[in-house]
């Protein structure tokens, strides 16, 4: 199997888990050096650096805002060496009554298995109206 083809099996690995609400196959493949960069001037725009960071500053504050469980759903996963290009679908309502149904696009960097990077290009409108801003 080539690197492309193992990266390809990682992702849908990933989403699909994200699809049934278990992103232990995601945080599984965070590398200890990631770094996450969400686009745009919104509250939660920014770098975030490290999976302690990124778990910490991103993910434990954004989903204590769900009511319920999130869900992520690929729709398509493009793969070119260690590129992959993930267009995909989040549900979820907001313990403030609000859908926070976005559609994002993730441009990410695999190096030995695990994610390196990843870019989130989002609906940032959508982050500033239906998302109370973090707590820093």
């Amino acid at each position: 199997m080539s690197a492309t083809d193992d990266n390809k099996h990682l992702m849908q690995r990933i989403f699909d888990g994200l699809a049934r609400g278990d992103a232990r196959p995601f945080l599984d493949s965070l590398d200890e050096t990631t770094v996450w960069r969400m686009i745009g001037t919104t509250p939660w725009s920014g770098v975030y650096t490290g999976k302690t960071a990124i778990r910490r500053d991103l993910l434990t504050p954004l989903f204590a805002q769900f009511a319920d469980q999130y869900v992520n759903v690929a729709d398509a996963i493009i793969v070119e060496d260690d590129t992959v290009v993930v267009e995909c679908r989040g549900k979820v309502v907001t313990k403030a009554g609000k859908r926070y149904d976005n559609t994002y696009c993730w441009v990410c960097r695999l190096r030995g298995g695990k994610i390196a990077s990843l870019t989130e290009y989002m609906d940032t409108q959508l982050v500033v109206t239906a998302l109370e801003p973090p707590v820093r």
